[in-house]
């Protein structure tokens, strides 16, 4: 078995240093991943989608800052981007969980066996469910992305972790009638927190 990559190597593109809304209930900063499997149409963080950004933040400069923000921020979200898509990751998590921070994930599975691994780290995750598994593709432009979305969803609900499911109702890429069936699956598989959240109606492919 290979060594685990060092949470020094993880790709970085940007830090909100505060939030009340990325993970409910606490206090967090977000960390931003580089890097996307996924080209969504409706994509919120265009420039987080290449594996190399622009301008990226030194993970030393990260946890140098998570330091000065003992017993004032309650937890570190990572976002992205995807950020399962960086090996780098178990380790910074591991590594901010050492810090005394709780930790939260938002994913949109594009990797299930990483999650799978990665779910026993977390405290919460924010999981983006996009459209029924045969729906997936047109909006992710990526072949077989709904299978993966899918077995992610099934694989956070197994663990017993606190979660929220995020579903993005769209004029063009997902009725509400759609997101609504996607809502009541995700409840009828035993989700207890799933929001509809409205994506933007002038993204275009």
């Amino acid at each position: 078995m290979p060594p685990p990559v060092a949470a020094e190597s993880l790709r970085v593109g940007g830090l909100v240093p505060l939030t009340s809304i990325d993970y409910p209930g606490e206090l967090a900063a977000v960390v931003f991943t580089q890097g996307c499997p996924w080209r969504c149409v409706y994509c919120h963080n265009p420039e987080l989608l290449p594996a190399r950004g622009d301008v990226e933040i030194p993970w030393s400069q990260i946890v140098e800052f998570l330091d000065s923000r003992r017993g004032l921020l309650d937890a570190v979200v990572f976002s992205g981007g995807e950020p399962t898509s960086q090996p780098a990751l178990p380790q910074a998590i591991k590594q901010v969980r050492a810090m005394g921070f709780k930790v939260g994930l938002h994913s949109a599975g594009s990797y299930p066996r990483k999650l799978e691994k990665l779910l026993p780290l977390l405290d919460w995750i924010g999981l983006d469910v996009k459209a029924k598994q045969a729906g997936y593709d047109l909006i992710t432009r990526t072949r077989d992305s709904g299978e993966a979305a899918w077995r992610s969803v099934e694989l956070v609900l197994a663990s017993g972790i606190d979660h929220q499911f995020r579903i993005t109702a769209h004029p063009r890429w997902l009725e509400s009638s759609d997101a609504l069936w996607v809502r009541d699956r995700l409840r009828a598989m035993g989700a207890t927190s799933v929001v509809i959240q409205q994506g933007r109606p002038q993204t275009s492919a």
